[in-house]
């Protein structure tokens, strides 16, 4: 039977199974990285915010990305963890597409951060004379700007498409709402979306790589015939980003092989470990890289530490 978007008030979330007395560990568990990544990220926004010493390109590029951290991971870990607790997995048509908008424009907002913080290491290592000039904090903000204004502009269009669908069900095979889902349910023509959202993932996800191959590629001819004080400085900038860059792409892989892909084959809970990646494990752990790896942060927060235990 035909349902058109108007008659369609809830989704069913499909891919929950019972736990019995087990989800409670399951809500605990989730709940403590839930925690982690709120506290983590807020102390490492606040360290940057407070100390004029870190109001520099690279460091108010970081606290963009510590936000969009716990952007990301408020848009799943609130709803995940109410999900968990009840019997019946459902969710309001509104919440869901809500949920849509806040996943998709915090994957393309960390590719997007990812790419201009690749561009601001090129102009340090590449430019160190003219960085300041061509960093200015007019620059700044308009970068940062851009980052967050184009995916959720580009997100408004997409459920803008998506929300009249009339739709043929209301079973999601996930334990969250994504738009690919959602347009499978679809009874009626959906050639607009998909040339849409392709347009819109290859442009943010391919035009952000090019950015940072770019940008890398310049790194790596002046690391080769600079000196090795260039090059320790390099390696100390670059290293945490390129692991978060490979953090984030390995799980936005795992998430978009999925939804394109027939993984029946599959234990549940593993493909709920792999869509569930991309949106845990880089809020968890590009804290823990920056703090340990940015020297002047790592300074700060012995210092905090030190000055609060004395």
């Amino acid at each position: 039977m035909m349902i058109n978007s108007t008659q369609v008030s809830y989704f069913t979330l499909a891919a929950y199974f019972d736990t019995g007395g087990f989800k409670y560990v399951c809500f605990m568990v989730i709940l403590s990285v839930y925690m982690l990544i709120v506290l983590s990220n807020i102390f490492l926004i606040a360290v940057i915010c407070m100390n004029r010493s870190l109001h520099e390109p690279m460091y108010l590029f970081l606290c963009s990305l510590f936000v969009n951290e716990l952007y990301g991971s408020t848009g799943l870990f609130p709803f995940l963890l109410v999900q968990i607790l009840s019997d019946v997995h459902t969710v309001s048509a509104p919440l869901c597409f809500l949920q849509i908008f806040c996943v998709h424009s915090y994957g393309a907002v960390e590719y997007l951060n990812l790419a201009i913080m690749s561009y601001d290491r090129y102009l340090a290592i590449c430019y160190p004379l003219q960085y300041n000039t061509r960093m200015t904090y007019y620059k700044i903000a308009t970068l940062i700007a851009s980052t967050w204004l184009f995916p959720c502009f580009a997100m408004v269009v997409l459920l803008f498409l998506t929300s009249p669908l009339k739709l043929c069900g209301n079973i999601i095979y996930k334990v969250y709402c994504d738009n690919y889902s959602v347009v499978k349910l679809s009874c009626s023509d959906t050639n607009a979306i998909n040339v849409y959202g392709l347009i819109a993932t290859f442009s943010t996800i391919f035009g952000s790589l090019l950015l940072i191959l770019y940008s890398y590629m310049k790194i790596l001819l002046v690391c080769f015939s600079g000196s090795k004080q260039t090059r320790q400085k390099a390696v100390s900038t670059c290293t945490p980003h390129l692991a978060s860059l490979l953090n984030f792409s390995v799980g936005a892989c795992f998430e978009v092989l999925q939804s394109r892909f027939n993984m029946n084959n599959l234990p549940n809970v593993f493909r709920i470990f792999l869509s569930l990646y991309f949106l845990t494990c880089p809020p968890l752990f590009n804290p823990v890289l920056y703090g340990l790896n940015l020297s002047k942060i790592r300074v700060i927060c012995k210092s905090l530490i030190s000055n609060r235990d004395y």
